[in-house]
């Protein structure tokens, strides 16, 4: 008997019984359209073009432009979109596989999205899959069944928003027509039908910019357009979230009976969300459940139709530069979309950045991603009345004032101011950074050491020897050369140092550190009482209103003291003077106006 015949013994009746396969189902190609090109998710710069798929008769339906697919390429089952259905392809009929499955039963991307990823990959030589990969979220199962999603058609002409007042609406518009010298042509462009683009400075104040942003978002939205806003930081939108409500808009939430439970005027999208909060953001908005989607940089590919209002809060913040491939700007995608979607795009901070400058004194100069800009600024009284008292303390001003205590970093001048500020209520102090090593500057003029040999900066070391943090030289008869002191001292001090050195100056003031490094963390208020703040960049609190009643009334600090200002102007970083002036005039922006 051959191998091939030899069989296992076993007893009667506990035989393995024989299983005969079974031929595959026959599958029917698509009667309509039955080729499908898919873009892959796959990074391979080489791979960045579609693919084309047979589609079966049942998932003819199903398969649209914009749903999420997987299908088998090169030995491995992949996802990817449907960008188009074709009646035919020209790779051979018999080359040709089929779709595995649909996976999503909604249209993620839609065809105006379609558009802006290949305008984007474009401009910035990527691959539509490069820009799928962060602009469509990983899908969640449970949030497909979870929700019955709405037709986009569901906010259209209901965001006519009768629960704001028109009252309040032109009550709003009133302070922004007293503050800024551009707001008639703002007001114009967020109601008119074609593309405008704009550079906004935002006039100080605490949370003023919240104010304003908001107002715009409700005007675009009476106009149904729908918003887009990004931010640098998840503080800025609960900053602006707390605006939009002060409004009467609602945050997307549990409570509503329609569209799953869910139900709202905007929705927060980041990619730091829980992935099913992030994929039900997602949806709410390419579902048209909701209106206005803010956001940090992830939001700037938000799905959103139609000439929509595109908004950019503080675009010289480096949060807004992608790290991945194609490395994208989040200014330069915003406002890519706002033209091609001939809608409005606004860059609003409190310093400009360099291209916003640009594209304001230039209006030959034209890319993909930038062009011509108008320029909305406040009104000279208004920032007159509005800004607080600035004073620069250096050592010409405070010779000029015979301050005793020159090369002091808390000098006897600021002391004063402060003691006086806090008769009345908190203080705050921004400090450069919070890290844990030291720097070293010129005792006279506060020059930054730095090294003879490599011009690297100096640091004292473990053994005490003030040495190079670059090629570890050590300092031998180091001398500065703008004033020739031959002596230095550290001038990089974190919060808890300075704390320290604080509580010798303010005694019986409590003080209160907010930064990420330290234990407590990022403390997100204040009361408006008489205190100490020292903060870091970005993570300085807000002061609650007096009142305390609501969150939407923004309190403000008595007196701000920046301190080692010329700290800030070190940092290794090609826009460090830019991000310095940034951070400068947005903690100024706390303190409360001279009048």
């Amino acid at each position: 008997m051959s191998t091939n015949d030899a069989q296992q013994l076993a007893f009667d009746g506990m035989a393995p019984r024989k299983r005969h396969k079974r031929a595959p189902a026959e599958k029917i190609v698509a009667a309509e359209d039955p080729i499908a090109q898919v873009v892959l998710d796959v990074q391979a710069t080489h791979l960045g073009q579609t693919f084309d798929y047979l589609v079966e008769e049942r998932w003819s339906q199903t398969a649209r432009p914009g749903v999420m697919v997987r299908v088998r390429f090169g030995g491995r089952l992949l996802n990817g979109v449907i960008w188009k259905r074709t009646a035919a392809s020209a790779t051979p009929r018999s080359a040709l596989r089929f779709l595995e499955r649909v996976i999503s039963p909604h249209v993620l991307v839609s065809e105006s999205m379609r558009d802006d990823i290949t305008r984007i990959a474009d401009a910035y030589g990527g691959t539509r899959a490069n820009i799928l990969r962060l602009a469509v979220p990983p899908r969640v199962a449970r949030i497909d069944g979870e929700q019955q999603l709405a037709a986009r058609s569901l906010w259209v002409g209901r965001l006519r928003f009768s629960h704001v007042s028109d009252e309040l609406m032109q009550r709003c518009f009133d302070t922004i027509q007293a503050s800024y010298d551009g707001a008639a042509m703002l007001r114009s462009s967020l109601e008119g039908s074609s593309f405008a683009a704009l550079v906004m400075d935002a006039r100080p104040g605490a949370r003023a910019w919240a104010r304003d942003a908001a107002w715009m978002i409700a005007a675009a939205m009476r106009q149904n357009r729908a918003a887009v806003v990004v931010l640098p930081g998840i503080r800025q939108c609960e900053d602006l979230a707390v605006a939009l409500e002060g409004l009467g808009l609602s945050r997307f939430a549990p409570g509503g009976a329609e569209h799953g439970g869910y139900s709202g005027d905007f929705v927060v999208l980041a990619a730091g969300l829980p992935p099913a909060e992030r994929y039900r953001a997602y949806l709410a908005a390419a579902t048209g459940q909701v209106g206005c989607v803010i956001g940090l940089r992830a939001a700037m590919y938000a799905p959103v139709e139609g000439p929509a209002l595109f908004m950019m809060v503080d675009d010289a913040a480096y949060q807004q530069a992608d790290g991945m491939m194609p490395y994208a700007q989040a200014r330069g995608v915003m406002r890519l979309r706002a033209e091609s979607h001939g809608g409005v795009f606004v860059a609003l901070s409190y310093a400009r950045s360099p291209l916003s400058q640009w594209e304001c004194e230039d209006h030959t100069a034209v890319t993909a991603v930038s062009g011509p800009s108008a320029s909305v600024t406040p009104l000279p009284a208004a920032r007159r009345d509005q800004m607080p008292w600035v004073r620069w303390l250096n050592r010409e001003e405070l010779a000029r004032l015979a301050d005793p205590s020159i090369g002091a970093r808390v000098p006897h001048t600021a002391v004063t101011v402060l003691s006086k500020a806090l008769q009345t209520g908190p203080v705050l102090l921004s400090i450069p950074s919070d890290g844990m090593q030291e720097a070293l500057g010129c005792v006279k003029c506060h020059a930054q050491a730095r090294c003879a040999k490599c011009t690297g900066p100096l640091g004292r070391m473990g053994d005490g020897v003030p040495r190079c943090r670059w090629c570890a030289a050590a300092a031998v008869d180091w001398h500065c050369p703008h004033c020739g002191c031959e002596r230095m001292r550290v001038i990089r001090v974190g919060a808890t140092g300075t704390a320290r050195e604080l509580g010798g100056l303010f005694r019986g003031v409590s003080v209160v550190i907010s930064s990420p490094s330290q234990p407590r963390g990022v403390v997100e208020y204040v009361d408006d009482a008489p205190r100490i703040v020292i903060a870091t960049p970005g993570a300085e609190p807000r002061v609650l209103p007096a009142s305390r009643q609501s969150e939407q009334d923004a309190g403000e600090y008595r007196a701000v003291t920046i301190l080692d200002a010329w700290n800030s102007l070190y940092a290794p970083g090609v826009d460090a003077r830019v991000d310095a002036l940034t951070a400068w005039m947005r903690v100024m922006a706390l303190c409360a106006p001279r009048t």
